[in-house]
């Protein structure tokens, strides 16, 4: 006869129901399994054969059992010696769906339900699905949608599984109605919510929903609040408390913002301690601040980091610069102590590249200014990841300075890249006014084969314009940087087929430049180029096209040399925000050729940070050309 010893998940796994004195286990039978291997019950079980079996022991069978998640009862029951363990499996979900989902996409929301334990062929537990549902619903709330419902659906399958889906229905999303600010004395509202991405909604809420309630855009704004009165001089200020009230109907927020705007101060004594390892006097000229200004704690953070930078640029990595404030509150001024920590000096253990799946080690290894081996520099370090962007073979470029573990000076840097695509293939059919049929194609690679060298083909036709040039440049034709290309053309122009001028012209023509590095961020380019153009007028042909073929024949031959400096001191080659480029050139028909001309030109573009969005670029240009020697005159075409 069997002795029922524990039965029951419903009992609460309080204690066990001793039916029997100890005795030796002489065999371990497990019974109710349908999927669950015998050999991973035998694993969980703190019962072996040969044990001494006890209520304490059948207690700890249960609830090891239980722990697992696979099972929704165990029972252990004995007899002459074997314990039987008797468990009935939870089910598996054998498919899982959401529907009415707009908000987050599906695939999304499955991957959370799955990090927290629900999934397809998962064991099914109630306590997950609620807690999932929770937490949906949580995620529903951050994005406003207050009113959502969720309603999850079991449906029972063959061989112990089920089939879970749930039902979305989101509602609409809350809009604010109001917001107040209470306790402002010094700044109406107005201009305070000047600083808040939260609005009440405006003629382009349509667009940036910025009506609609969100904890994360409000903690930002909050933080925006912050920093405004801050950098006001109101080093005090504090928010004392916000209120977010919900109407009854779910699509209204009310928000109710309490602030002490404190004192405004002014800066006293600002002044530097700690082990500074360079000049004071070389530390201060990097501070924003000086005595007398209204505190500002934009440029209190701007002066840390520029301190920081510094110490890092002889390598101390890990420089910790903390502001200290002594506040005199009945005269309301700041004094401030930067109080620098340096550190050890650091050295670069290993540089290491990743995610370079197209691009060669040495292409990006070739623009790095820190080496390995060498103190560590932030500058340099600074400078390397903008020479990798300048590239433009990457659309993410993230370099990190971690610690080596065993070797408390020594830091590795890790530079992770995101490829992008950087060869192109283009083709194209259109129909300019007056020109009519145009095709084009073309194909480039500005990272062949990932070299970095550059190569493209170009052709396009047009009752105008019809142009087929080659181009070949290999930025590092020297370890040291010089480059060298190549271009090879061949292009007709006839204006007259739209009677714009009555003439024609092709050329044929090739030419080879090469670049030197004079600094880091200067580069001279010295071009000498061969061309050939032959001139076509016709009876109705201005007097001065005539004039010149007569004087100088109908082919033309100019052998071009050039000479340029250009340097580039933006942040990115793809998206600069800040810097500027700048070129001079001038370039001349040489004697040999029978067009004489000098050309001298100058360029510039200028970046400047607007906002966090918007960058503000100014573009200027400005050339002069003239003729000499034979062609004293500039040539028409």
């Amino acid at each position: 006869m069997k002795l029922k010893l524990v039965a029951a998940a419903v009992l609460g796994l309080s204690s066990a129901a001793w039916a029997a004195d100890p005795f030796v286990v002489k065999d371990i039978k497990v019974e109710g399994l349908q999927r669950t291997e015998a050999g991973t019950v035998f694993n969980y079980l703190p019962i072996k054969v040969g044990d001494t079996f006890t209520d304490q022991k059948a207690s700890d069978a249960i609830k090891a059992l239980f722990a697992t998640g696979f099972f929704n009862d165990v029972r252990v029951e004995s007899s002459d010696g074997i314990v039987y363990v008797e468990v009935a499996e939870r089910p598996v979900i054998a498919q899982l769906t959401i529907s009415g989902a707009k908000e987050f996409d599906k695939d999304q929301l499955k991957k959370a339900l799955k990090d927290n334990g629900l999934a397809e062929s998962r064991v099914y537990d109630q306590a997950l699905l609620d807690g999932a549902v929770q937490e949906l619903k949580r995620q529903y709330y951050s994005r406003g949608k207050y009113s959502v419902e969720i309603s999850p659906h079991i449906t029972k399958l063959d061989r112990n599984r089920v089939s879970v889906s749930l039902d979305i229905t989101e509602g609409i999303t809350a809009k604010i109605k109001d917001i107040r600010i209470v306790g402002n004395q010094t700044f109406d509202t107005s201009t305070l919510l000047d600083q808040f991405a939260l609005t009440t909604g405006d003629w382009a809420s349509w667009i940036s929903h910025n009506d609609q309630y969100s904890k994360q855009k409000l903690t930002g704004d909050l933080e925006k609040l912050r920093a405004f009165y801050q950098n006001q001089g109101y080093l005090e200020f504090n928010i004392d408390s916000t209120q977010v009230s919900i109407a009854a109907d779910k699509e209204s927020v009310y928000l109710t913002i309490n602030v002490t705007e404190g004192k405004r101060f002014t800066i006293g004594d600002v002044k530097i301690g700690g082990d500074t390892k360079v000049p004071e006097a070389e530390l201060r000229k990097l501070l924003l601040i000086k005595t007398g200004d209204v505190f500002d704690r934009e440029k209190v953070n701007e002066s840390v980091t520029a301190l920081t930078d510094r110490l890092g640029n002889d390598g101390y990595a890990f420089t910790n610069v903390n502001v200290v404030p002594d506040l005199d509150r009945d005269h309301n001024i700041a004094n401030l102590t930067f109080f620098v920590d340096p550190g050890r000096r650091t050295y670069v253990r290993h540089v290491n590249i990743s995610g370079n799946t197209k691009t060669r080690d040495e292409v990006v290894r070739r623009e790095m200014r820190q080496l390995e081996g060498g103190y560590y520099n932030s500058a340099a370090i600074k400078r390397s990841k903008e020479r990798i962007d300048l590239l433009g073979y990457f659309d993410d470029i993230n370099v990190e300075t971690p610690a080596v573990g065993d070797a408390p000076d020594q830091v590795d840097v890790n530079v992770g890249l995101k490829e992008r695509s950087t060869g192109s293939i283009s083709a194209g059919v259109g129909f300019v006014q007056g020109e009519g049929l145009q095709l084009s194609a073309g194909i480039s690679q500005t990272n062949v084969l990932g070299s970095g060298k550059t190569a493209a083909l170009s052709v396009s036709t047009g009752s105008v314009n019809k142009v087929i040039s080659l181009s070949f440049t290999d930025p590092y034709y020297t370890t040291d940087g010089i480059s060298l290309g190549y271009n090879v053309y061949h292009r007709s122009y006839n204006p007259d087929t739209i009677n714009l001028s009555a003439y024609k012209t092709t050329s044929t023509g090739a030419s080879v430049t090469a670049g030197v590095p004079i600094t880091e961020r200067d580069r001279v380019n010295f071009t000498l180029g061969y061309d050939v153009t032959d001139i076509t007028t016709f009876d109705n042909s201005a007097q001065q096209y005539i004039d010149y073929v007569n004087t100088h024949g109908n082919r033309s031959t100019t052998l071009s040399a050039g000479a340029s400096w250009g340097r580039d001191t933006r942040d990115s080659a793809l998206w600069p925000t800040r810097g500027y480029t700048t070129n001079v050139s001038y370039d001349m028909g040489l004697p040999g050729g029978n067009v004489n001309y000098y050309r001298l030109g100058h360029n510039e573009s200028w970046f400047f940070p607007v906002s966090k969005t918007y960058t503000l670029m100014i573009y200027g240009e400005v050339g002069a050309i003239n003729g000499y020697g034979q062609t004293s005159t500039v040539p028409f075409f």
